[in-house]
């Protein structure tokens, strides 16, 4: 595993990130609190990742409702604690975490609430980072660039980023906090891999313009870049369009397919699987720090695993990210 700055800061997070949005639930959604994965599960999942050199945990109070931090918290006590200081952890606020119109969103209470609460379930003194989970347009910007700049004087979070934010907004947060003196947000956390390269346009020239870190989740595409799903086929059992598909149904097209059938075949050549190839491509990206990758089962580190060891050359890199933005996708 090798080690990258987050941004302008002196922090260096490991080149994947483990997400843990499917403990005890699958992300925030009501409807799928209680499943995921199970407990013992989890704790497999987070002993391969150590195993492999992830030292950078993602969760957020919203997923599995709570469920995830509880699980990574009761994890954290069944180990010493030099594996606690060898881990950075970051969770997120924003999503509803119940059902009154102040449990959720970015206002100064929630925040604060918030942040007590996910330090409490995770067992822990403080976030190593924290996140904005998603915008929060019934709340002032500067409430929230304020309360968090608070948290972090508090000692209670250590850095702190933003997710789901379009460059525009991400622009005006960084001159709100310039203007207030406050902590300013040090990296984004958008969807990005080979199908949604969307955030090419305007935010990653804003990462580099202003020296952001970037952690994309959803590396994978929810599975589309494993090579898993068929056109012509229905969704195999379990699978995350059986469970939530909307995010994807964009992507159910003939050109999509005919693009991950030739990355399929130049992983083929390379040795490696379509998933470990997708990998490696944002693993070389010059401006991603560090995928959130969210494994069901420790073999699915194995693509992780993959790219690590995968170099691809420049021109190499180009043809494999054109085959999705040249018209084939």
């Amino acid at each position: 595993m090798d080690y990258r700055q987050l941004g302008r800061t002196g922090l260096r997070v490991s080149a994947f990130g483990m997400g843990c949005g499917n403990f005890g639930g699958i992300g925030s959604a009501p409807e799928f609190f209680g499943q995921g994965e199970s407990e013992s599960d989890a704790f497999a999942l987070l002993d391969r990742a150590v195993e492999v050199g992830i030292n950078f945990l993602d969760t957020a109070d919203a997923y599995g409702g709570g469920r995830s931090e509880a699980t990574i918290g009761k994890w954290l006590s069944t180990k010493d604690a030099g594996l606690r200081d060898r881990l950075l952890i970051s969770s997120k606020v924003a999503n509803p975490v119940g059902d009154d119109p102040n449990q959720r969103g970015l206002s100064r209470r929630h925040i604060l609430r918030q942040v007590d609460a996910s330090l409490t379930r995770l067992g822990i003194d403080h976030l190593d980072m924290y996140l904005v989970h998603e915008p929060d347009p019934t709340t002032p910007l500067d409430e929230t660039l304020e309360t968090f700049d608070s948290v972090v004087r508090s000692g209670k979070v250590r850095y702190i980023g933003a997710s789901n934010f379009p460059a525009w907004l991400m622009t005006k947060a960084l001159w709100l906090s310039d203007v207030g003196g406050w902590h300013r947000f040090d990296w984004i956390q958008n969807s990005f891999n080979l199908i949604d390269q969307a955030d090419s346009i305007e935010m990653l020239e804003l990462c580099r313009d202003q020296d952001l870190g970037f952690t994309p989740f959803s590396p994978l595409c929810g599975g589309w870049l494993t090579g898993k799903y068929s056109y012509q086929e229905t969704y195999p059992h379990g699978s995350r369009m059986t469970l939530r598909p909307e995010p994807y149904l964009r992507f159910w097209n003939e050109p999509t397919f005919t693009a991950i059938a030739r990355l399929t075949e130049a992983a083929g050549d390379l040795g490696v699987s379509t998933a470990g190839l997708a990998l490696a491509w944002l693993h070389s990206h010059p401006d991603i720090t560090a995928p959130i990758v969210g494994p069901r089962r420790p073999e699915h580190i194995v693509p992780i695993e993959e790219a690590m060891g995968l170099s691809l050359p420049a021109a190499r890199w180009q043809e494999i990210g054109d085959i999705f933005t040249s018209g084939a996708a």
